[in-house]
């Protein structure tokens, strides 16, 4: 059981953000950019699960799991982008305390389900370069949705066992979170309660729900890479990395930030530095995923140009 620091017994209700730092000069500027970035991001991955619905040669393994990705951007998304919104344009930068977990659980939910879902696209591409004459039977529908149904299952539980616990903490003291979303280490920081165990069973939870599937993710394109090299033919060699190229552009993003992020030691001079590689994995990430997808991706391509000429000929 936590321990609780009964010291001080001013309990926090709000927390405040101290957001990017940006003078207030340029808080137009910064409200009018990420508002682009969230319509962006919301639009380009709704039009790719439109794309994914609608078109019968996107019914497969990989483009069902490319749908589940978008749902999730869209959540990381419409987790974080609109407080910071109404952050820059109402200059109200506080969060209640029951609001900040119910932020993080979403967001940290949102990271354990990608991980989960990078790692079965990966293991998807695997079995569809290095094992072709068994994917059929390995990667079939039921396979799939048991897949899916683990990576959300899993992301959603392993971050109720840790909102279960920051919850049982006692904040006092400052209120102000060096941050523009309510994340792990801030909370953490704020909080006058041992620890211990809660960092502990982190890291067992980060070691089983995050860990474990980098490494699937990892040593799936390792075996891809080392496949890709055996192809003789250089036509061959560029059709079968074309096939996965979209998405290890997009494990690469996530993960090279992601683990800059927490990696990096939380001090003062390093702190802007944490925020701006925490941009990448929150909100670029999520924006570029439909870029990468439609522009480097000819299924998604084409079946966007077929959409879009369908649409024409009806209006």
């Amino acid at each position: 059981m936590l321990y609780i620091d009964k010291r001080n017994e001013t309990s926090t209700t709000k927390f405040l953000f101290l957001g990017l730092g940006n003078p207030v000069e340029l808080q137009p500027f910064f409200f009018l950019l990420f508002l682009v970035i969230y319509l962006v991001t919301s639009i380009g991955n709704i039009i790719i699960i439109i794309l994914v619905a609608a078109n019968q040669h996107l019914h497969i393994p990989m483009y069902f799991f490319l749908g589940n990705l978008s749902c999730v951007e869209i959540c990381y998304s419409s987790t974080i982008l609109p407080k910071m919104l109404s952050d820059v344009f109402g200059g109200d930068r506080t969060i209640t305390v029951r609001n900040c977990l119910i932020q993080y659980y979403f967001f940290g939910s949102c990271v354990g389900v990608e991980t989960f879902l990078l790692a079965a696209m990966s293991y998807d591409r695997y079995l569809a370069i290095c094992r072709p004459l068994f994917y059929t039977s390995l990667m079939n529908k039921e396979v799939c949705l048991q897949l899916i149904a683990v990576a959300w299952i899993n992301g959603f539980m392993a971050n109720s066992i840790i909102v279960f616990l920051i919850a049982q903490f006692s904040f006092c003291g400052s209120n102000v979170i060096d941050h523009y979303f309510c994340d792990l280490s801030p909370l953490k920081k704020l909080s006058c309660s041992d620890p211990s165990l809660f960092e502990l069973i982190v890291l067992l939870l980060s070691f089983i729900f995050t860990v474990a599937p980098f490494f699937l993710t990892f040593s799936s394109y390792i075996c891809i890479i080392f496949s890709i090299i055996k192809i003789q033919s250089i036509i061959g060699r560029q059709k079968a990395f074309s096939t996965c190229s979209s998405h290890l552009m997009v494990v690469c993003l996530f993960y090279s930030t992601l683990i800059i992020v927490y990696i990096l030691p939380d001090t003062p001079t390093l702190r802007h530095l944490n925020k701006f590689f925490s941009i990448f994995y929150t909100i670029l990430t999520p924006l570029a995923n439909p870029l990468i997808y439609t522009l480097r991706n000819k299924e998604v391509h084409q079946a966007l140009r077929r959409t879009v000429d369908k649409l024409r000929t009806i209006f």
